[in-house]
């Protein structure tokens, strides 16, 4: 995954009212040269943001956010996600507005997540910065609204899709995947933990759970549609090649009285079935047996390990892979993902539980990435990995056996009533 990060600063600041009689000018202040920088850099993160989030609603009803920021494989920054809600908000209410359609402007990617370098380099100068509760506040926010929306909302998978590109298309209600959809969540490799509301979307796939704690915690790569459409990421497979042609027919369909069945009626001319089988639902067993919600991370390291024994040469190498793919992750991140995704799963289909909705599990999620963002694992691992670029993490703890339990189960805990996420 290539993640890219924005620096632009979004805090805001009032300015005092300043009197002064012509006899006594009043003398500068140093105070005002800040104040005038704060807000210079606040209007142009916002300018940014309305070149990199563009929306327009056209003739027949079908409103379009196109994401606009190729270089950085339109990762998203706090005012792009604040500007992408404040569209959604009007157009829920707006009776002229049939359906939302959700594009890039390039083919490369869809989005390539969190645009979160800054953040990090804040957290590294004070923990206590406010930004970490506003970028999860407008990411989380803008996740269960998507999840929620009353309109069709229709999302264009196509290219890079990663972390937040998943939060923003993967709770939608259709979701267009291609040949070039290429999707991950590899958050553990930063010292985080794959969030989203990826756990909510593991728990309703086949296998218990177990295929969304083995995408999360190795950070495997979906390249294949038929993957995709297995765990659920993906409704729709179209060809990229289509893709022009299903805009052009949203665009100018004619919507009744029930814009879901028209949307639902338009897709399935185009929809095509994927040329391979799964290869998750192939190994499904073995996930199962490796990553079921019964298994810490050590346990899951030892089945993998026997696994790669195996003279199945298919399951060795898948073994292998999913071994490497775990040492990538900070330690105290695996048994972190593995603790929330496990209880996700026991949860779902339990509706008197909280975790059995995604805006519980958004609440939940809020409260592990303000308290996770901020541990030393994090500004690491975006060190090794996005600036230093060496690969060469020194996690803290260094090993699954020195991961304190009671540590990442303190995790969990409430953050007050005045704390928690608003939605």
């Amino acid at each position: 995954m290539r993640a890219l990060f924005s620096r632009i600063p979004i805090s805001t600041a009032t300015t005092a009212t300043f009197f002064s009689s012509p006899a006594k000018p009043l003398a500068p202040s140093p105070n005002l040269a800040p104040l005038r920088l704060v807000r210079r850099f606040s209007a142009m993160a916002a300018a940014a943001a309305e070149e990199f989030v563009k929306g327009r609603v056209f003739p027949n009803g079908v409103a379009v956010i196109t994401l606009d920021r190729p270089k950085a494989l339109n990762a998203m920054n706090l005012e792009m996600d604040l500007r992408y809600k404040a569209f959604l908000d009007d157009w829920e209410t707006n009776p002229n507005v049939k359906c939302v359609l959700v594009e890039s402007s390039s083919s490369r990617a869809f989005s390539a997540g969190m645009d979160i370098k800054g953040v990090a380099a804040e957290i590294q100068k004070d923990k206590s910065t406010s930004l970490v509760q506003k970028v999860f506040t407008a990411e989380y926010s803008l996740i269960c609204k998507i999840h929620e929306y009353a309109k069709p909302y229709i999302c264009l998978m196509d290219g890079v899709t990663m972390g937040f590109g998943i939060g923003l298309s993967g709770h939608g209600r259709y979701r267009i995947i291609t040949e070039r959809t290429l999707m991950a969540m590899p958050e553990n490799a930063i010292g985080l933990f794959p969030d989203v509301g990826f756990a909510y979307i593991g728990a309703k796939a086949p296998g218990g759970g177990a295929v969304g704690a083995y995408l999360g915690m190795t950070g495997k790569r979906i390249s294949s549609p038929a993957d995709a459409l297995f765990i659920g990421l993906g409704t729709h497979y179209v060809p990229s090649g289509d893709l022009g042609s299903l805009k052009e027919s949203l665009l100018s369909a004619n919507f009744t009285a029930d814009p879901h069945k028209d949307v639902e009626s338009l897709l399935t001319g185009y929809k095509k079935e994927p040329e391979s089988v799964p290869q998750l639902e192939k190994r499904l067993p073995d996930i199962i047996s490796s990553f079921g919600a019964d298994k810490s991370a050590a346990e899951s390291v030892e089945e993998l390990k026997k696994c790669s024994q195996s003279g199945d040469t298919e399951v060795a190498e898948w073994a292998n892979d999913a071994l490497a793919g775990l040492k990538k992750g900070a330690p105290f991140s695996l048994c972190l993902t593995q603790k929330h995704f496990s209880r996700v799963a026991s949860s779902y289909g339990n509706n008197e539980n909280h975790l059995s909705k995604l805006v519980g599990v958004m609440k939940l999620e809020y409260r592990i990435a303000l308290r996770s963002s901020v541990r030393d694992d994090f500004v690491e691992g975006v060190r090794a990995v996005l600036v230093d670029k060496d690969q060469n993490p020194k996690w803290n703890p260094a090993t699954l056996e020195d991961v304190n339990m009671d540590e990442v189960e303190s995790i969990f805990e409430p953050l007050g009533a005045d704390a928690e996420l608003n939605v």
